[in-house]
């Protein structure tokens, strides 16, 4: 490899990040920011040429709550993009990231996660689409009426029944009819369907219904590692069978297997400890509450600090209950005596090789997940570190074309095959 192959990402949680702990302020992200694992300089370096921001908000909270901070987060998206715009330039088509890629520019796209954010009215998602939204992903953690998450509670019940399967893979529910009606207005605007965070039952559901293939943003292989997140054999193969992609995570409990099997262990610790509910099942997922967003009048600076009083740090497994100070004393002699895992960036490439090897090179993308973890893979800390991944790629023996079909040609044919079959043309982005 002897120069920088352009990276499209399929999802990166710079939004909610900037929300949490900046309040919403975009500036200043044309330097390094080592509070966040994404800024433009490391952009630079990791050869980062076109990004899906996600435009996320919790599954827990209220839908109509989350259709306003979803927009919080689109308006976000917006303002970055025009604050640099001789770093990015706005994209929602595949022409557009071409162009974007011609002229040096980071294409600037967007992406829903999670179908919470439409509030279970296809009104709202023509009106998120006509704002830029170029993917939904169909769930976030929690199961919707009309989709079935791979770590909501249709899956939670399946396991406890003692239901046969994969994680992620035993219950029946997927899509309704609803669902399947959100899958084809997604089709006939043109919006790519993420199915990433849903069930197996959910995914072959979609991976059937629509008319285009599909995209999964930020997920990786069961076969490498057994996370409900993670994609299973039957899935695989109706990936290849459509013609849909995979976009591979660098998420450490969706890479490593014993990151997964800290988790669950720390989280029948603090059962054991009498932090939590022994009725309650162990988590594999991340707890969230929702950070303000500045109110009118209220300057990004103060619902920065508003977050920095307020708003506790995520933690795997926590619930949002003050821990008493004994116990929490006991859990860190604990974390003191099983110290945390480290994923690493050869375990990634693990996933890449073993998803190559189910759908071949045309169906498999990065969707690193930066500032959506705590932590990444040794190797793969921040944006700057993406061409080391392609690196250690080309030195097992992948070819150029390889690491230009997985860094971002795989996911331009699929960004295509959507607007080609769209009822409408594909709508560009207005230029800065």
């Amino acid at each position: 490899m002897t120069s920088l192959i352009p990276v499209l990402d399929c999802h990166n949680d710079l939004p909610f990040a900037l929300r949490e702990k900046a309040g919403y302020d975009v500036q200043r992200l044309n330097q390094v920011r080592e509070e966040l694992h994404t800024d433009l300089v490391r952009m630079r370096r990791g050869g980062v040429g076109a990004q899906f921001w996600s435009a996320w908000v919790p599954s827990s909270i209220p839908q109509e709550d989350a259709v306003v901070a979803t927009l919080q987060q689109i308006d976000a998206i917006h303002r970055l993009t025009a604050a640099f715009p001789e770093t990015l330039q706005p994209a929602r088509t595949a022409d557009d990231v071409e162009s974007a890629l011609a002229t040096g520019r980071i294409a600037s796209l967007i992406g829903l996660e999670g179908g919470q954010s439409i509030a279970d009215s296809l009104a709202v998602l023509r009106q998120m689409f006509h704002l830029g939204a170029r993917s939904m992903t169909l769930t976030h953690n929690d199961d919707l009426a009309w989709a079935t998450a791979a770590t909501g509670a249709a899956e939670a019940q399946a396991e406890a029944d003692g239901t046969a399967g994969s994680p992620g893979a035993r219950s029946t529910c997927g899509l309704t009819g609803e669902g399947l009606a959100v899958v084809a207005e997604m089709n006939r605007l043109g919006m790519l369907v993420d199915l990433s965070h849903t069930n197996e039952r959910t995914q072959l559901d979609a991976l059937g219904a629509s008319t285009v293939p599909t995209l999964f943003t930020h997920s990786s292989v069961q076969s490498v590692n057994p996370h409900p997140r993670n994609v299973t054999d039957r899935v695989l193969e109706r990936i290849a069978a459509t013609d849909s992609v995979l976009g591979l995570t660098f998420v450490p409990a969706f890479v490593s297997s014993d990151v997964r099997q800290w988790i669950l262990d720390r989280s029948q610790a603090r059962i054991d400890l009498g932090i939590d509910d022994p009725n309650r099942s162990n988590s594999l997922t991340r707890p969230y509450s929702m950070p303000a967003a500045p109110r009118p009048g209220q300057s990004c600076e103060d619902a920065r600090a508003h977050n920095t009083a307020h708003h506790a740090g995520f933690d795997y497994g926590d619930t949002d209950a003050e821990v008493p100070p004994a116990a929490a004393a006991r859990l860190a002699d604990w974390e003191v005596a099983h110290p945390e895992p480290r994923a690493t960036l050869d375990g990634v490439v693990a996933h890449l090789e073993a998803a190559r090897e189910a759908v071949g090179i045309t169906r498999i993308a990065l969707g690193g997940d930066y500032d959506g973890a705590a932590t990444l893979p040794a190797g793969l800390e921040d944006v700057s570190r993406y061409q080391d991944l392609l690196h250690a790629l080309a030195d097992r023996g992948w070819s150029r074309g390889d690491l230009e079909a997985l860094a971002f040609r795989n996911v331009l044919r699929v960004m295509r095959a959507a607007e080609d079959g769209a009822d409408e043309p594909a709508e560009a982005a207005p230029q800065v």
